[in-house]
């Protein structure tokens, strides 16, 4: 056994992950190149050598649930290339107006027949709210409506969201509450499907980026668009919602965070899965916001996300079959590790999804349901 595999060994027993053990979270190694190639990278070698398929698990969301809980990720000192990468997300704005649409053509717009197979049938991209809920559609719909009752929505209601994905907020509100939206992505492929799927209703979706957004709203809402806004963005996108709101209007922010203030995304996420994206702090929401808006309620429904996302898996898998031969086997492992380890993310709680509302100072109290 040579040192790489005895720290790789070490590491893992402290998550209580067996090489080759019997336990659905034990890791089985096919490749002893593994043992290098993660201590050299950490979790960008870890995620490919998976895709590479050096390795496997019978149970990957609860084998990644461990690895977090026991935090082996600030355990193992990280390579050369990471730490270039994180200073280059300190030296440049990496979400800038000129790289925005990078995220729509690498990852929204893989496929619509990829995300119509694994999501709920309202297309929604986003954690959904499983309180009184059993299954997807429901889940997603319960979430819909939890946000249409915590900005207050009416008939008439001029709505703008920032990120819009396929129009699945946008749909809802326009046919439950006849309000009208205007939204905003910058993925071509969901503005084309979104507005087919919202033909006849007072929705208007847009290929645009958020900065770029003109007019004044009753309410501006994102509802998983600030994992893609970075860092240096944030006090610009509150900005920008400060700008397009009318008085006495309300903002709200749906989206996933983290437990710790970061400037960079996981190496893996970054080169596969979301370009350019990272999750937001409080401390860094909070310091975005200040002098603009009034806080008025920060819901974490964190737990609800791990559900989504073994749901979303579920699909994926049942649907395989009819999608491996566009996708390949390489993507299809790929897919599959974003997915669950991402439910093993909220397991842990090392991510957290907040639902915000906001409003501007001397606003009075908005009367809405908060939770």
């Amino acid at each position: 056994m040579d040192k790489a595999e005895q720290v790789i060994r070490s590491l893992l027993a402290l998550a209580e992950i067996e090489v080759n053990g019997p336990q659905p979270w034990d890791i089985q190694v096919h490749d002893k190149r593994f043992y290098q190639r993660v201590l050299a990278h950490t979790s960008l070698g870890l995620g490919e050598s998976y895709m590479d398929g050096w390795w496997d698990c019978p149970s990957l969301d609860q084998m990644m649930d461990r690895i977090m809980r026991a935090n082996l990720r600030d355990k193992v000192k990280q390579s050369f290339s990471i730490k270039v990468n994180a200073l280059m997300a300190r030296l440049i704005n990496r979400q800038s107006s000129a790289r925005a649409f990078i995220i729509g053509e690498q990852h929204y717009d893989l496929g619509n027949d990829l995300y119509r197979a694994m999501l709920d049938k309202r297309l929604n991209y986003t954690c959904a709210y499983w309180q009184d809920a059993k299954t997807l559609d429901d889940a997603q719909e319960a979430k819909l409506e939890l946000v249409c009752q915590k900005i207050g929505i009416h008939p008439g209601m001029r709505i703008l969201e920032l990120g819009c994905g396929w129009g699945s907020f946008a749909k809802y509100a326009a046919e439950k509450y006849d309000a009208h939206v205007l939204g905003v992505t910058v993925s071509k492929e969901q503005v084309q499907l979104g507005m087919q799927l919202c033909d006849g209703l007072p929705v208007e979706l847009r290929f645009q980026d958020y900065r770029e957004v003109q007019g004044t709203y009753d309410a501006v809402i994102s509802i998983g668009v600030m994992e893609h806004v970075g860092y240096k963005n944030y006090r610009t996108y509150m900005q920008v919602v400060d700008r397009c709101l009318k008085p006495g209007g309300i903002a709200f922010i749906h989206t996933i965070g983290s437990n710790v203030k970061r400037t960079s995304g996981d190496p893996w996420t970054d080169r596969y899965i979301f370009p350019n994206g990272m999750l937001p702090s409080i401390a860094q929401l909070g310091r975005a916001m200040e002098g603009l808006f009034v806080m008025e309620d920060w819901h974490n429904i964190g737990p609800h996300y791990d559900r989504t996302l073994m749901a979303w898996h579920d699909n994926f898998t049942n649907a395989w079959p009819q999608l491996k031969g566009k996708y390949g086997a390489r993507f299809e492992r790929m897919w599959r590790y974003y997915l669950l380890s991402s439910a093993g993310g909220f397991r842990s709680r090392t991510n957290q999804l907040w639902q915000i509302v906001m409003t501007r100072p001397g606003t009075p109290q908005p009367d809405c349901r908060f939770s």
